[in-house]
C-alpha cells in the first residue's frame, strides 16, 4: 500500500438536505382555504416522517433559514437512496411545493473517518459508532449547513500526504470538536460522486454563537487553515408543526 493510502471511511445513513424558497407573492394570492388545504397535505407529510423516525428507519428535521439563499430546510435521514428520492418525489406532488422553488440541494451520506481504530474489531458493532452513523436529528433550536473540500493545490495537497501525517492532523482536529460535546452536535456527510463537494457539515445548537466559535476555532488547526475551502453556510431556527403554521400566516 502506498504511504498516502486512501481511508477506509464507515457509512451511515444517506441523507438529503432539501432548501426551499417561499413564493410569498403567490401564497398571498392564494384563498384562505386553499392555503389551509396546502398546509393540512405538508402536515400529513410531516406526521409520516414523524412516524418513519419513531420506528427508527431514519430521522427528518424541519428547519427555517436566514439570508436570501432559503426559507426553509427539510433535511432527511434514510436507509437508502430510494427511499430519499421517493420523499423527494411526495413532497414535490403536494400543493404546498407549487408555492416553493428549490434554489439548493445536498446529497450525501452519513461518514465517519475512520482515522483512529483499533485493528481486528469490527467498528460498527461499537453502539456509540452505530449513533453517530444513524442519529437521530437533534431538534435543537439552530442548524448550520455547509460544504467543504480538502484542498489539493501544489503543496497543499491533503490526498498527498501520508497517512500518519493525515492521522495526527485528524487527532488534532478532533480535539477541538470534543470541547463543543453537548454545545455542537455534528453530523458528516460525505459526498464524494454524490455532490458538488466533497463533504456536507449539518451542526446542531442551542445557542447560535457555538457556531461561529467551534468554525472560527477551527480555523487555527492546521487541517482547516491549511487544507480546508468552504461553500456558503446556511443557518436558521427549528421549525414544528405549530411555528411552521405561524410562519406561513399571511
Amino acid at each position: 500500500m502506498s504511504a498516502n493510502e486512501a481511508l477506509l471511511t464507515l457509512e451511515g445513513w444517506y441523507t438529503y438536505h432539501n432548501f426551499r424558497t417561499i413564493n410569498w407573492e403567490k401564497w398571498r394570492a392564494a384563498s384562505e382555504a386553499e392555503r389551509q388545504a396546502a398546509l393540512d397535505e405538508l402536515n400529513t407529510l410531516i406526521r409520516t416522517w414523524e412516524a418513519n423516525e419513531a420506528e427508527a428507519q431514519g430521522s427528518t428535521a424541519v428547519y427555517s433559514i436566514l439570508g436570501h439563499k432559503a426559507d426553509l430546510v427539510f433535511m432527511f435521514l434514510r436507509p437508502t437512496m430510494q427511499e430519499l428520492d421517493e420523499i423527494k418525489t411526495a413532497f414535490n406532488k403536494t400543493r404546498f411545493a407549487t408555492y416553493t422553488e428549490a434554489p439548493y440541494s445536498y446529497v450525501s451520506v452519513v461518514e465517519l473517518s475512520n482515522y483512529v481504530n483499533n485493528p481486528g474489531e469490527d467498528p460498527k458493532a461499537n453502539p456509540h459508532v452505530r449513533d453517530r452513523l444513524y442519529p437521530i436529528l437533534p431538534k435543537w433550536e439552530h442548524i448550520c449547513f455547509y460544504p467543504m473540500n480538502k484542498k489539493r493545490d501544489l503543496q497543499d495537497n491533503w490526498y498527498m500526504l501520508t497517512m500518519q501525517e493525515r492521522q495526527e492532523m485528524m487527532r488534532s482536529h478532533g480535539m477541538i470538536g470534543r470541547k463543543y460535546a453537548g454545545k455542537v452536535k455534528q453530523i458528516i456527510g460525505g459526498s464524494v460522486g454524490f455532490d458538488d463537494w466533497e463533504w456536507g457539515v449539518t451542526l446542531f445548537a442551542n445557542d447560535p454563537l457555538e457556531f461561529k466559535h467551534i468554525v472560527y476555532e477551527m480555523r487555527f488547526d492546521e487541517v482547516s487553515a491549511r487544507f480546508g475551502e468552504f461553500g456558503n453556510f446556511l443557518v436558521g431556527n427549528v421549525l414544528n408543526v405549530e411555528s411552521l403554521g405561524k410562519m406561513l400566516e399571511v
